[in-house]
């Protein structure tokens, strides 16, 4: 399964931590890590996983792999800037948003319109006129994970 960490390009130590855990629980299961490629939350899980021996995966909004981070297993450049957010979900069948800014609610808002699952750690609340997004939220890496795959699970008929 792919998925997909989001956060800013740059993070607190303990959204930092809480990447860098994602991204090992990811590769731990055996799943691909799909991310903006870049500093931040996206590095940390990107470390996370690629140190503990999983595949990661940038897409990046350059034209070349200037700025990406070194956990990468494939860098993929885009020369689309920001646009490149819509790529990231694309390419992923579930999303963990860890912290983040004004670009990570965009992935998030890219994501929940396509019908892909966020989850949620220490990141934005959605609503509007007291409806709730369709966020799901967790307390930690583990959770989160667990939560994403069996969201995507649902929608793509794994078998896991």
């Amino acid at each position: 399964m792919r998925i997909g960490v989001i956060g800013g390009s740059s993070c607190s130590g303990a959204d930092a931590a809480l990447a860098r855990e994602t991204g090992r629980v990811i590769a731990l299961q055996k799943h691909i890590l799909i991310s903006g490629g870049m500093g931040g939350v996206m590095e940390e899980a990107c470390k996370g996983a690629f140190e503990s021996g999983g595949i990661t995966v940038g897409i990046l909004p350059g034209e070349d792999e200037k700025g990406s981070n070194k956990y990468l297993t494939a860098a993929l450049p885009t020369g689309i800037g920001a646009a490149r957010n819509i790529f990231v979900v694309k390419a992923s069948d579930a999303l963990i948003a860890i912290g983040g800014w004004y670009g990570t609610l965009s992935e998030m808002a890219f994501a929940l319109n396509i019908g892909r699952p966020v989850v949620g750690l220490n990141t934005w609340k959605c609503s509007i006129n007291g409806r709730d997004a369709e966020l799901i939220t967790a307390v930690s890496a583990a959770e989160a994970v667990e939560k994403a795959v069996k969201a995507a699970s649902a929608l793509r008929r794994y078998d896991l």
